[in-house]
């Protein structure tokens, strides 16, 4: 198994974020994709030289369209003798009912109602945590989707603790660029179920990718820059307004 670089973006991560502790329980949030299977596997390799001992288990929501996703995963968690749990439900269902002015699948109700899903199984299998795919692109991505369209600088954060659900979300993957997960999928030969959902594609996420694909293509530093930016808090300089005084 050659994922040494993996492995290290995990350490680093969890040591400067403090992912991991001793008695975790992690849920991977396994989607069938390159980014969630190569976690999954990481993660139970990591396990062998943490500091902190934790179990690993994987939860993966099925909306209602992915038999074929569902055997890939299957056959997956057999071959490393890994711990996957298959959660089926009618979300495909319920978002036919809701689509857009377009005609499209809304994707924040699939979200929603996937991550309930999730959070309650997690919960019913005794998971404290929950292990999410997003890497270093995603989280650049994310950035500057906020600040066009929602006014913010803002980006996810690598360890976020949900109170409602007294459970925390990890993203051991933040140091690691999609390019080098899928070359490590590629040389391990680690399998990806191939994208089912109508709306892939054609999300502002994707516009986002291909945007700053542009960026990169004439300022090559500017990925590494920007994942530099993320925790640079010395060096942030915004505006600062008064408050104006009521009279």
């Amino acid at each position: 198994m050659k994922i040494q670089p993996i492995l290290r973006a995990i350490r680093n991560a969890d040591q400067d974020f403090s992912m991991i502790e001793d008695g975790d329980r992690i849920a991977v949030a396994l989607s069938g994709g390159k980014d969630s299977m190569l976690l999954f596997l990481a993660l139970s390799i990591y396990q062998k030289f943490s500091k902190h001992p934790f179990e690993l288990c994987a939860i993966h929501v099925d909306v209602g369209f992915e038999d074929k996703i569902n055997q890939t995963m299957i056959d997956f968690a057999k071959q490393y003798n890994l711990e996957l749990y298959i959660e089926k439900t009618k979300i495909f269902e319920i978002l036919k009912q809701h689509r857009t002015s377009k005609g499209r699948l809304p994707c924040s109700l699939c979200s929603t109602l996937k991550k309930g899903v999730l959070f309650e199984r997690a919960k019913e299998l005794s998971c404290n945590k929950i292990a999410l795919g997003h890497h270093q692109d995603d989280a650049i991505e994310t950035l500057f989707m906020n600040m066009i369209h929602g006014s913010k600088i803002a980006t996810f954060q690598p360890v976020q603790y949900m109170s409602r659900m007294n459970m925390s979300m990890i993203r051991p993957l933040i140091y690691c660029k999609e390019s080098q997960i899928i070359h490590a999928c590629q040389i391990n030969e680690i399998p990806s179920a191939k994208k089912i959902c109508p709306n892939d594609g054609i999300t502002m996420r994707q516009e986002m990718k291909e945007m700053l694909e542009n960026i990169y293509q004439s300022y090559p530093q500017a990925r590494d820059n920007f994942l530099t930016a993320l925790s640079n808090e010395q060096q942030i300089s915004l505006w600062h307004k008064k408050k104006h005084k009521t009279t």
